[in-house]
């Protein structure tokens, strides 16, 4: 007789990576978790870091670190030019059509917050109302609730099928004369759904509204234009792409970001201040006050070559062939069901388990070593329209292999043995 292991490895597909070259880039694969082999499967909430990012932050630490854009200094000349470096090659890896369009910012609450403070503030009042969707993430959502409350708007959301799917002949309807922005996600980080951002964005240009668009999700795992998507804002995480922590990105079309109003005030966003008037610097310096993450801002730019190196198409590929063999696996599993089954969707999987609580099964997975996210994700409203409290949340990247999702199957159902 067949058994499921056996079954389940008759259905995997080639893959589109050589897996065990790249997993030898990262060195935190080879961790043992309660003397089990780490099975790393929480990418979608912090990715790992690869050698290559590792070694250009030591070697910034190590022999180029100094302060940058205020001296003259060999140091500070070489740190300033790594710096901007790096705004150049995000520029380049999401196709911006300037330089000057990178805002190097904390991550992508901060960029969303950025847009907030630095255009909502300004341009939205007492009436107006912002579109979001019911798959964001609480820092696509917050943000915007405070604006409604401090200027008197109204916000309005995209309703979603029972796949994950939003539903865009009702986004379309929500718009009117009173519609002023639209906040949406490209990729839900709660159910992997891909949102057909391209679309969403014409149809609100044609009302002549802005869109910003949380590519945290999506930046890592596949290739984004944003001059193709023609939005107005993009915002997106380095840790969630093999990048260090504390650094992201907000893209912004220059016309946008010449009229918006700086979210702090200090150092380097001036040209000249005076007791009786500040004049503010050009953009990007604008919005990049104080002392910025450089080296964390050196690495993102080693993190894009990387990416880059492996081949964004490539990773998709492979991604997508783990999300196909985990689908196949769930479906023998009894008693487990998958929460978010969009047509087009992200290598996520949100999954219950009948009679335990998500933390029970993450508790006990934990104990054969496989790393996987328990609780709301973040994104409560989700869970609130598929009237559960919480998921247990598998998210796959380049370096996830068949034997991972094989190590997961087999946890879930010692889970099911435990709870009889």
């Amino acid at each position: 007789m067949t058994s499921a292991s056996n079954l389940l490895q008759a259905v995997k597909p080639a893959s589109a990576l050589d897996v065990g070259r790249i997993r030898a880039d990262f060195p935190i694969l080879d961790v043992k978790v309660n003397g089990k082999p780490l099975v790393y499967l929480d990418n979608a909430a912090s990715s790992q870091m690869p050698k290559q990012v590792i070694d250009r932050l030591v070697r910034y630490q190590t022999s180029e670190h100094s302060n940058i854009h205020r001296a003259v200094h060999s140091l500070s000349e070489k740190a300033t030019a790594e710096y901007e470096g790096a705004r150049r090659s995000i520029q380049r890896f999401i196709n911006a059509k300037e330089e000057r369009e990178i805002i190097f910012t904390r991550g992508t609450t901060d960029s969303v917050n950025l847009v907030m403070h630095g255009y909502g503030r300004a341009f939205l009042g007492a009436g107006d109302e912002i579109i979001v969707s019911q798959l964001e993430h609480h820092s696509n959502i917050v943000p915007w609730q405070m604006l409604c409350e401090e200027k008197g708007a109204r916000l309005r959301v995209i309703p979603c099928n029972d796949a994950g799917e939003l539903l865009l002949d009702d986004y379309a309807k929500l718009f009117n004369a009173n519609t002023r922005f639209v906040a949406i996600t490209h990729v839900s980080n709660a159910l992997g759904s891909i949102n057909p951002a391209k679309d969403m964005i014409a149809i609100a240009h044609r009302h002549g509204v802005p869109v910003l668009v949380d590519g945290a999700q999506a930046v890592p795992h596949m290739k984004v234009d944003v001059q193709d998507l023609d939005c107005d804002f993009y915002a997106f995480s380095g840790h969630k792409m093999c990048g260090p922590t504390g650094i992201g990105i907000l893209y912004g079309k220059a016309q946008f970001l010449e009229k918006m109003k700086p979210f702090e005030g200090g150092g380097d966003m001036i040209l000249s201040v005076t007791f009786e008037k500040t004049t503010y610097n050009t953009i990007p310096f604008k919005f990049e006050a104080g002392t910025p993450p450089i080296a964390a801002a050196i690495g993102l730019g080693a993190t894009v070559d990387y990416l880059e190196s492996v081949g964004l198409d490539r990773i998709a590929a492979h991604e997508h062939d783990l999300l196909t063999y985990a689908t196949e696996a769930f479906a023998q599993l009894k008693g487990v069901r998958i929460v978010g089954t969009a047509r087009n969707k992200a290598a996520v999987m949100s999954f219950t388990v009948q009679g335990v609580h998500p933390h029970d099964v993450g508790t006990i997975l934990n104990e054969d070593g496989v790393a996987v996210r328990t609780g709301h994700h973040c994104a409560q409203p989700v869970m609130q329209r598929f009237g559960i409290p919480a998921t247990a949340r598998a998210s796959f990247y380049l370096y996830n292999t068949f034997a991972e999702v094989d190590a997961l199957v087999a946890g879930i159902r010692r889970v099911q043995k435990i709870f009889g």
